[in-house]
């Protein structure tokens, strides 16, 4: 196949150029700042058309990751960019991709289980999950809401008939890879700061790098799959199991917890949000589950034990 990813230069982009480039696929990346890869890499604005549109004639996949990274304080000229680098990312695609004379037969586009409400009683599916914040929720809690239905907003008013579109309602997706979020929890726990955040109920959504690759070519060999899918594995778990679990698997006891209060200051000074680390996100992969799709790393408990001797056996 023909893949193309636009936005592909970040972590989870490059977890996919690398499977699919490692199984014999045409990858082609599409890159505000092009570096040298083993797959091509293409220039492009992710604003306005340009030569990289070429890339999307008789292309098999799209997979759309473009977005500045959340990772930041949500002041607002970061608020304004975060939200922009999504939305006309998103624009400029649909419309090359309605321009071409032989259009890619799936479009994939990157979402997020943020999009979901902060919920600790039952865990939200593509069917009955509640979407939205709750009257009581962070201002910026409601921004990051926001953010995900106007970005799938421009996915569902992009006009194109001859490709099928799946929104990647995605969790954190955890792989050994540095600076990756499993890297960032795994630091934490390292340096004896691997206890719970707050009171720890709230629910923490996943998914295993390898499941979450598996799960994009499960909906690329699936056509009857369309519109959202949650991207997580089955069992979320609160964020003190979480972190508990994480510890065993590195072989470490104990870990400082960590209160609100303290993680406000901790996230002011390291220029991000709390919200990544409090809101209870208990999403789950209803869809996918109906459709056949078998977790090979289904527990948290699994997966982290994975990821660490992984991570051990790259390190040697």
């Amino acid at each position: 196949m023909k893949i193309v990813i636009p936005g592909g230069s970040g972590q989870v982009g490059t977890i996919l150029a690398r499977a699919f480039h490692g199984g014999g696929h045409q990858v082609v990346v599409l890159s505000r700042n092009p570096t040298k890869a083993a797959w091509r890499v293409v220039e492009w604005d992710a604003q306005t058309s340009g030569e990289w549109t070429s890339e999307l004639e008789g292309a098999d996949v799209v997979i759309n990751m473009a977005g500045r990274s959340v990772n930041c304080r949500y002041n607002s000229e970061n608020r304004r960019l975060i939200k922009e680098s999504r939305v006309k990312s998103t624009q400029i695609l649909g419309e090359a991709i309605a321009r071409t004379s032989q259009a890619p037969r799936l479009w994939l586009q990157a979402s997020t289980a943020t999009i979901y409400s902060d919920r600790y009683d039952t865990a939200n599916d593509e069917a009955t999950g509640i979407l939205g914040a709750e009257p009581k929720a962070p201002d910026t809690w409601g921004f990051s809401i926001d953010v995900a239905t106007s970005w799938e907003r421009a996915l569902n008013e992009s006009e194109t008939p001859h490709t099928r579109k799946v929104l990647l309602r995605s969790a954190m997706v955890m792989s050994p890879d540095r600076g990756g979020v499993f890297d960032t929890f795994l630091k934490l726990v390292r340096y004896g700061l691997g206890g719970r955040a707050g009171k720890g109920g709230q629910f923490v959504s996943w998914i295993h790098d390898q499941d979450f690759i598996r799960a994009i070519y499960w909906l690329i060999e699936h056509e009857e799959l369309e519109g959202p899918v949650n991207l997580a594995a089955p069992g979320p778990v609160p964020n003190s199991e979480f972190m508990q679990t994480l510890r065993a698997a590195w072989g470490i006891s104990f870990g400082v917890p960590a209160t609100e209060w303290m993680l406000e200051i901790g996230a002011y000074f390291l220029r991000t949000e709390t919200e990544l680390i409090l809101k209870s996100r208990r999403v789950v992969p209803g869809r996918l589950l109906q459709s056949g799709f078998v977790f090979q790393f289904g527990t948290w408990r699994e997966a982290a034990y994975d990821l660490c001797e992984r991570l051990r056996e790259r390190n040697e």
